[in-house]
């Protein structure tokens, strides 16, 4: 039996809590109104990334008005909803994927690491992302989970629906080689493009996979242990897409097509022969040289800001104004 699912394509303000659920709202309506039933919206849903110093104030407590208007729309229209923001728990902050069930049940998954600029706001989770819902057995992968091969360990052939979401930037836009920037820009793009059907493909479960789409300005960190930053104005590449059980793509928005709401039919269920061989290795794709001196750089800068962050007390959940003004 078929079961029809959308995916939301957003475009976010930076520190913007108010704005940013204002807009999921209208685009979740817009997918509840095509008769979705289960509904995925992106990574950081509440807040686009990127080094911006009002983001450490921008994390939400457990119970706060993201969850609660995923649960309104949950409950009102027995939909299944399903999205990533930053979470603070006992003192430290999570890019916290939840899985909202009709009956009010939140489910939790907290992403295994930080990727790049990321790691200055939250830290990493241990929990092997399998959520155990009414609907079905339900995986979460954010953003580059995706692309690496221990969450495919962790979810091959256990699931029957993966819920994933991302944020994946563009160059930088800094004055290089435009051959250089072309050619990056490129495989960058080919490799957003390729990797929710070749995860759904491994993992032997539909795919729901949400994007952010836009310009996203601020700062980018230079050195490790320190905050020296240059300016940093990327896009964000969106690729938000619906995926069957064997990788076939079943519906898709891409970034030139803006904010929105994508739909399709998938079935429900996971498939646990005929699968894939998984890569012997820590990454599903190969990476380019620069792609992997990026990743170990800015993670080091990323973990140094978020140890200054909480050390000088600037970790906070967000004020009731909906902005991150601190």
């Amino acid at each position: 039996m078929k079961t029809r699912v959308a995916a939301v394509q957003m475009e976010g303000r930076v520190a913007d809590l108010r704005f940013n659920l204002d807009q999921v709202s209208r685009l979740l309506d817009a997918a509840i109104e095509s008769g979705a039933t289960v509904i995925a919206i992106p990574e950081f849903f509440t807040t686009p990334i990127i080094y911006d110093p009002r983001l450490f104030a921008c994390a939400l407590p457990p119970e706060n008005p993201a969850i609660e208007l995923l649960r309104s729309k949950s409950r009102r229209h027995g939909v299944y909803i399903g999205g990533s923001y930053l979470e603070m728990r006992d003192g430290d902050v999570y890019n916290t994927y939840v899985f909202v069930e009709p009956d009010g049940t939140v489910h939790r998954h907290d992403k295994d690491i930080p990727t790049m600029v990321e790691g200055a706001f939250y830290i990493g989770g241990t929990d092997p992302g399998r959520m155990e819902t009414s609907l079905c057995s339900v995986g979460a992968a954010v953003c580059w989970e995706m692309v690496r091969t221990q969450t495919v360990q962790r979810l091959r052939g256990q699931v029957d629906l993966l819920m994933t979401g991302s944020h994946w930037w563009s160059d930088p836009g800094w004055r290089l080689p435009s051959r250089l920037v072309f050619a990056e820009n490129k495989r960058n793009r080919r490799l957003l493009q390729e990797t929710p059907g070749r995860f759904a493909e491994l993992i032997g479960a539909p795919t729901l996979h949400a994007g952010h789409v836009g310009v996203l300005s601020g700062r980018f960190l230079t050195i490790p242990k320190t905050r020296l930053t240059v300016a940093a104005r990327t896009r964000l590449l969106g690729e938000t897409q619906i995926i069957d059980g064997d990788g076939t793509m079943v519906a898709r928005l891409r970034a030139e097509d803006g904010p929105g709401v994508v739909t399709g039919d998938i079935t429900l269920g996971r498939r646990t022969g005929d699968l894939p061989p998984v890569p012997q290795r820590f990454w599903i794709p190969e990476l380019g040289g620069l792609v992997r001196l990026l990743w170990h750089h800015q993670n080091a800068c990323g973990r140094g800001a978020y140890r200054w962050a909480k050390r000088t007390g600037r970790l906070a959940c967000l004020r009731p104004a909906g902005r991150c003004d601190r």
